[in-house]
């Protein structure tokens, strides 16, 4: 991304520069990889404001309309900023969606899906509303997510002064345990993939000799250092995702059960395990706000007919139609993928479970990258960058946290609890509460009265709300985990 401000620029040609950092790039290679950009600021030093406050700030920004002072090489248009925004959310969580269900039961989980997408699209509409405050103030055209939660502190009271520097680390730590959850999950996904179709001609393997069999070749699909070479994955990932829907909806239509076959409310110890599988299906907190960045015309990103809203809600829909009949064709026996309920012995469905497996391996170093732009690039790389080897310290950062992935998948290859654990954990606190406590700090001195109460009153529930699904989420996966390997 281009900025004006010499601060915020990098140079994506740069050999000494990490290539993730070409946050244009990886928006274009789409697939469940762009998700989770959003970190690429090379400073974490709060940017330069004269020391005003109240409506005197507002006023002194008045003349200044970041959108109107953002210079970009390759602008989206409106398509393809819902392009990259439907293919980002429309993941490898699309397939958990039945399983969702069934822990919510069919009327719960419809009601309770459309909530869930209503909440995080709203979070994103309050963050970017942030981001443009934050960009009036401080005469800057763009800011990344991080950037955001650091400089929306800093408008606010004096306890939130204080934690500015806790919101900025908090972003990347929680994001990073998402990205290196997802790493888990898709090497999971992989092997149980792999496992369901060699099963059928003899191999019969414990799962966790199929994750070492893929461990080396992960590891090398993770040296790839420009994200170009990764474009087929990404475009064959979205060709194989479209393939399997064709071919699950052909199953899950066929002999279709009544709807009395399968409950409208699930038990509630498995609500929070419905609430941490949706949110880490449908979240896309990331992408959002490069995608606003990158627009030609972004004044249309928001609004009740903007962007956003056209690609969430049929994202919505798409995760409530394939979660409602997947459970209804599978009711209680629905896996934490569905391409696992697929008859075992018969052509298309192997060949749709390859497939899905191809893709999601392809895919996997798109997860690493945004890592590796915050472990490597944000806080590692400045510390050697006169070191002689700097390139093979880069590669053994890479290895080690393909390596930290691939153990927890080891430890837990269970999908279900897996998904669960990590949506609830790390998209609780991106996606809902740093938004919500973002925007109570960015307008606390520039709103008064009533308005005042209800902005105090709604982000303290979202941060309330975001905290009892943290817990209870994360608990429900870990005694999850606990029961089926006790």
């Amino acid at each position: 991304m281009h900025h004006d401000n010499a601060g915020f620029q990098y140079d994506p040609n740069d050999s000494a520069s990490p290539p993730a950092r070409a946050e244009k790039a990886a928006l274009d290679l789409a697939g469940s990889a762009s998700v989770k950009k959003g970190t690429a600021m090379a400073t974490s030093q709060p940017l330069p404001m004269k020391s005003v406050s109240g409506k005197s700030r507002d006023a002194e920004a008045d003349d200044y309309d970041p959108f109107d002072n953002r210079e970009l090489d390759h602008p989206l248009t409106n398509f393809d900023a819902l392009f990259h925004m439907m293919k980002a959310s429309c993941g490898s969580g699309i397939l958990a969606m039945p399983q969702a269900f069934f822990h919510a039961g069919w009327a719960l989980g419809l009601g309770g899906t459309a909530a869930i997408g209503f909440l995080c699209t709203y979070c994103v509409h309050i963050l970017i509303q942030s981001e443009y405050a934050i960009c009036k103030r401080r005469r800057v055209p763009s800011l990344n997510y991080h950037e955001i939660a650091r400089e929306g502190f800093l408008e606010g009271p004096p306890i939130f002064k204080k934690l500015s520097k806790v919101a900025e680390y908090s972003e990347h730590i929680f994001l990073c345990i998402y990205q290196i959850g997802t790493m888990s999950v898709y090497t999971v996904f992989v092997a149980k993939s792999v496992e369901a179709v060699a099963e059928q001609y003899g191999a019969k393997l414990d799962i966790r000799l199929y994750m070492c069999i893929l461990l080396l070749p992960l590891i090398l699909i993770n040296y790839i250092r420009n994200l170009k070479y990764l474009a087929p994955f990404s475009s064959f990932s979205l060709v194989a995702t479209i393939i399997a829907f064709g071919v699950v909806l052909s199953y899950i239509f066929k002999d279709l059960p009544n709807i009395s076959t399968v409950e409208p409310v699930g038990e509630v110890q498995n609500w929070p395990l419905f609430f941490g599988t949706v949110i880490f299906a449908l979240e896309a907190i990331g992408v959002v706000v490069p995608l606003g960045n990158e627009m030609r015309r972004p004044r249309e990103y928001l609004g009740k007919f903007g962007v956003l809203n056209r690609g969430m809600v049929p994202i919505v829909m798409l995760y409530v139609f394939l979660g409602f009949f997947g459970y209804l064709k599978y009711g209680s026996n629905a896996m934490a993928s569905i391409t696992l309920n697929l008859p075992q012995d018969e052509i298309p469905a192997q060949v749709v479970k390859i497939l899905i497996a191809i893709a999601i391996f392809g895919t996997h170093p798109l997860q690493c990258y945004v890592v590796i732009d915050i472990v490597w690039g944000t806080y590692l790389q400045p510390r050697f960058l006169k070191h002689n080897h700097v390139l093979f310290i880069e590669y053994v950062v890479r290895t080690a946290l393909v390596l930290l992935a691939f153990i927890f998948a080891v430890a837990v290859p269970n999908l279900g609890p897996i998904i669960s654990l990590v949506g609830a954990l790390s998209l609780s606190v991106v996606g809902i509460m740093l938004p919500a406590l973002i925007q109570l700090s960015t307008f606390w001195y520039q709103t008064h009265g009533l308005a005042f109460k209800w902005l105090l009153t709604k982000n303290a529930l979202l941060a309330v709300f975001a905290v009892i699904g943290l817990v209870s989420g994360t608990y429900a996966s870990i005694v999850d985990i606990i029961a089926t390997y006790a």
